[in-house]
This record gives structure tokens, sequence and C-alpha cells, in this order.
């Protein structure tokens, strides 16, 4: 692959690339587990250069460096227990995301947009995660109807930051990610995500994520690297209010 192009309906935030979806593109100009490294916000619908680099490549925008991606072992995580369908649902119930915002037309988790993906990831009472049901959309998948890993990359990103900010929003984006794939989900099959924090140091939030079939089996799994870039929403739990559902 020498160039890759973001479809402007690819955003995560409003003007830029959705970053996981992205990191899944990156992800297939190298074999096995990748790691992706965002350096720069992601242009869409502009033709990015794919470079050799050692084990890897960069992907730039003109002078401009966008992200690196690296040859990276199996990710080594501890995935919780599962999360059923209705339970998933009921967290959803809670995502705190506003339909207006910087995340608000995200394709992935945008609630002010009637195509996302509706991943609305929301906290599981009595457990350190969030959760959302996912349903994958015939336009997720190839010719042999199973979903296109850089969706699965996707529906892995959004989640770990609302495992890691449960009750406001704060300005923090996603810098790096590594995913593996163990089997791909069909479209129209259901499926759970959950994600849960993995620590932090100092602006730096770590997390796992997991795409769950409907009785448990991990189909992928990944952990995230966000970095706080400082600004704080003010929205707190009690601004909560149910999140719609995709049929």
């Amino acid at each position: 692959m020498d160039q890759i192009l973001v479809a402007d309906r690819f955003n995560g935030p409003i003007g830029s690339g959705n970053g996981g979806y992205f990191s899944g593109i990156a992800a297939t100009c190298l074999e096995g587990p990748v790691e992706v490294s965002l350096r720069a916000p992601v242009p869409l619908d502009t033709q990015l250069n794919v470079e050799p680099d050692g084990d890897g490549v960069r992907i730039t925008s003109g002078d401009t460096l966008v992200a690196t991606a690296d040859r990276s072992g199996p990710v080594d995580l501890e995935i919780p227990p599962p999360v059923d369908p209705d339970t998933a649902r009921l967290a959803s119930e809670g995502y705190i995301a506003p339909a207006e915002g910087m995340f608000s037309q995200c394709f992935v988790c945008g609630r002010g947009r009637h195509d996302s993906l509706g991943v609305f990831a929301g906290s599981v009472p009595g457990r350190d995660l969030a959760a959302s049901p996912w349903t994958p959309p015939d336009w997720t998948a190839d010719e042999s109807g199973l979903v296109r890993e850089e969706f699965i990359w996707a529906v892995l990103d959004c989640p770990t930051y609302f495992a890691i900010y449960t009750d406001e929003m704060v300005t923090s984006f996603l810098v790096r990610q590594k995913v593996e794939i163990r089997r791909r989900p069909r479209a129209g099959e259901l499926t759970v995500v959950i994600a849960w924090p993995l620590g932090s140091e100092g602006r730096k939030r770590f997390a796992g994520a997991s795409l769950l079939s409907a009785e448990g089996d991990v189909l992928a799994v990944g952990d995230a690297l966000l970095v706080e870039t400082g600004g704080r929403s003010g929205i707190h739990l009690s601004f909560r209010s149910p999140a719609p559902h995709r049929s």
C-alpha cells in the first residue's frame, strides 16, 4: 500500500479522522500484530503517503508525519469477565457524551449523526469497565461478509475513552493503539464491546478493550494510550440521558 485516504464520513473529532479506524487501515500495511502511533490529526479526504521505515512504515501528509506503524507482539492483557448483551444495553443508557461538541459527529460513537456505528459505551454498575452492544451493519463487511479489520479497530478505540472518563468529558485523544484480532464477526452478528482503565502517568491514560461475541467469546482485544490536552467540558453525571439504540 503506497497511499491511504480516510473519507470524510469516517471522522472522529470534528474535522479529522477517527484514530482507531485510521490505525486499522495503517495496520494492514504490515503483517502480523501491529502497533500504530498517531503523531498528528488525521486529515480527511487527503491522500497520505506510506513510506517504509525499518521494519515498519511512516505515514505522511506532505512534510507532516501523521503516524507510524510497527510490527509488535500480541496484546498481553488480562481480559475481564464478559458482559452479556442485555447488561451492555443497560450500560449504554448511561452514555455520557452529548449530541453536540467535539466528538458528537464521530462515526463510531457520535450522538449527533444518524449513521454512526452506535457504539455508546457506558459504565457497568458494580464493575470498573464500560460496555456497549454492537451489531455491525452490512457496509462494514468485505465480500465474504466478515467485518473489515479497520472497523474492529475503530469500535475498540472509542469505548476506551469512556472507560477512563466515567463522569465528565475531558479533552483527550488516542495517540497509540495495538489490536489483536482473533475472529472477525459477520455483518449482522450481535457483539459486545467492553473497555477498562489500565492506569495513568501524568497526562497519559491507558486502557484495554475487547470485542466479544454475544456468548462472551473474545473476538478481538486491544490496548490504547490516550493523552489529555488539558480541557474539561464541565459535563458531569447529571447530564446523562438515554442513548438512542440502532435497530
